[in-house]
């Protein structure tokens, strides 16, 4: 079996990755445990912050006594074990906050300095781009931003075999690679970032070739990785999203002085999209490569920005979930489970349709995971499961407005004389809730705050998105009334409703009575074993199987 390895790079990158940390929560990555690496700029960006806390609340809800991230489990949910490592390149000290001062261009004789300006007024604008602060990304910059992550990444390198004042970050990078070199042949990598943007596009051309130059120095030559045998795959994901354009008035700043511009983002997935098919490297670093875009008018991404600022990055970047990004989480997937067209001598480029009828996109569960040995039933029945709980533990058991949720449920149980999770903490079922709070929506003193299935069902309204329009109220009195067992289109995924007098939620701890855990689970803890019967239960009620 491969060992897995996925890296998130830009803010776009961290979208995906949130995507793709919901898909092992529904149970998409049954018994893996799965190397996660977030590469940035810009340490304080707030998609990476966000995803980050995911995963580490993902690993809490994993957490037992014996286990610290809990281990690979099998057809439950949480049933990855993910592993989370935190790799930014430094542009925040003195010296290092711009190209020019970074590069060390007016250092060394008069002869040296005036090579070194030469080379680098030739690609590189001399009071823009050479000047601009890093912190938040290369901007667009790709041709700059290529030759600086590559630069972070092998400078951490040799800082590594030096041995002093290695950076917290860099230890986790070598973590990472570490794994990666370990894994040799059986390692499969992949990647998500734009390729219209800054940080994501600058780095997925070089990503495989510093990484192997990175193995390379840290171990002084002894190993490498070999490109006819590694297995890289990643998104060519382009543009889907538009934002305000910058005013004069912010351009005119120094920090500023080179920001980007989304009406420039069609151009620029054209440029790159160029460039990958006819860049050597690429081909030969790259087995799969995912060509996912919109293409309809982009959204606008900050309507509900109260300032007048195109926000560049930092804590402020938090862009809402997209439908792309799914579907982004959804091709590695495809490259992370798929047992052949992996030995090619270059890259492949793989795309696929969705049925788009009057003006809307309609989404079945096969658009995003196909449907071989029931693949898209598997997921329907994975993330129906979870969106279900969701309901039962935010509304029905009201963790959405601060009531007990999970541990309201498991009271339910225990009148059932389901008395077996009663070990389960107050902390345990909070992580629980507030995982299910950011899958799914909360409230903030009564307004509605939509979470990632919320935000990207939103994209494509009016059109389908896999379950039935009535399953995703945003109102307090609507949600009460949902029937959380027929959020399904089809009606025969459609809970029971028992005896005459009963509703699909009674019914439904009805089977929680009849069923529990089975030994193929690998559920040891308490907490494993009742979110794996949970499991066992909503799918007999879905019908799938």
């Amino acid at each position: 079996m491969d060992k897995l390895f996925v890296i998130a790079i830009g803010g776009t990158g961290m979208r995906c990755l949130e995507s793709f940390t919901h898909l092992c929560s529904i149970g998409m990555f049954d018994n893996q445990e799965i190397e996660l690496l977030t590469l940035d700029t810009d340490q304080t960006n707030g998609n990476k912050g966000k995803v980050e806390e995911l995963i580490r609340l993902y690993s809490r809800i994993k957490s037992t006594d014996t286990a610290e991230g809990g281990v690979p489990n099998y057809n439950t949910f949480f049933s990855a074990k993910l592993n989370l490592y935190r790799f930014y390149t430094n542009y925040s000290s003195t010296g290092r906050e711009n190209y020019k001062n970074l590069s060390k261009i007016s250092s060394g004789s008069v002869e040296q300095q005036e090579a070194n300006k030469l080379i680098s007024d030739l690609f590189l604008d001399t009071k823009s781009v050479q000047e601009f602060d890093l912190s938040h990304g290369y901007r667009a910059q790709t041709h700059l931003g290529s030759m600086l992550m590559y630069h972070g990444i092998v400078e951490a390198a040799r800082n590594l075999v030096k041995g002093t004042n290695v950076q917290a970050q860099e230890r986790e990078l070598d973590l990472f690679v570490s794994k990666i070199e370990k894994s040799g042949a059986n390692a499969r990598v992949f990647i998500f970032g734009s390729i219209f943007g800054g940080t994501g596009a600058s780095s997925i051309p070089v990503i495989p070739k510093a990484l192997q130059d990175f193995i390379k120095i840290r171990s002084g030559g002894a190993s490498s990785i070999d490109f006819s045998k590694a297995k890289f795959g990643s998104t060519l994901l382009t543009e889907y999203f538009t934002f305000a354009k910058p005013d004069d008035k912010q351009k005119s700043s120094k920090e500023n002085s080179v920001i980007a511009d989304s009406s420039f983002f069609p151009l620029n997935s054209q440029a790159a999209l160029q460039f990958y098919q006819n860049d050597p490297t690429v081909k030969k670093c790259y087995k799969t490569l995912y060509h996912i875009g919109w293409p309809i008018e982009s959204k606008k991404i900050d309507d509900n920005n109260s300032g007048h600022l195109t926000i560049t990055g930092g804590a402020n970047q938090k862009n809402p979930c997209h439908i792309t990004e799914l579907l982004c989480a959804c091709a590695a997937y495809d490259f992370l489970t798929k047992t052949t067209g992996l030995d090619v001598a270059e890259a492949q480029y793989l795309y696929k349709a969705v049925e788009f009828k009057n003006n809307s996109f309609n989404f079945s569960f096969n658009d995003f995971v196909g449907n071989q040995n029931k693949a898209g039933e598997r997921f329907a029945n994975k993330l129906g499961a979870f969106f279900s709980l969701a309901h039962i533990a935010l509304t029905v058991n009201g963790a959405a407005n601060g009531d007990s949720g999970i541990k309201g449920f498991i009271t339910r149980c225990q009148k059932q004389k389901i008395t077996q999770y009663s070990t389960i903490t107050d902390a345990e079922c909070n992580d629980i809730n507030d995982y299910f709070k950011l899958f799914a929506y909360t409230f903030d003193t009564g307004k509605f705050v939509p979470g990632w299935i919320y935000q990207i069902r939103t994209t494509v309204a009016p059109g389908t998105f896999l379950f039935d329009g009535k399953a995703f109220p945003d109102n307090i009195s609507e949600l009460k009334k949902l029937d959380v067992g027929t959020i399904f289109i089809d009606d025969k995924y459609h809970w029971s409703k028992g005896g005459l007098l009963s509703n699909r939620y009674d019914s439904f701890i009805d089977k929680l009575i009849e069923t529990k855990e089975s030994d193929d689970q690998n559920v040891n803890s308490i907490k494993e074993k009742f979110l794996a019967h949970i499991f066992n239960a909503v799918t007999i009620s879905q019908n799938f199987y």
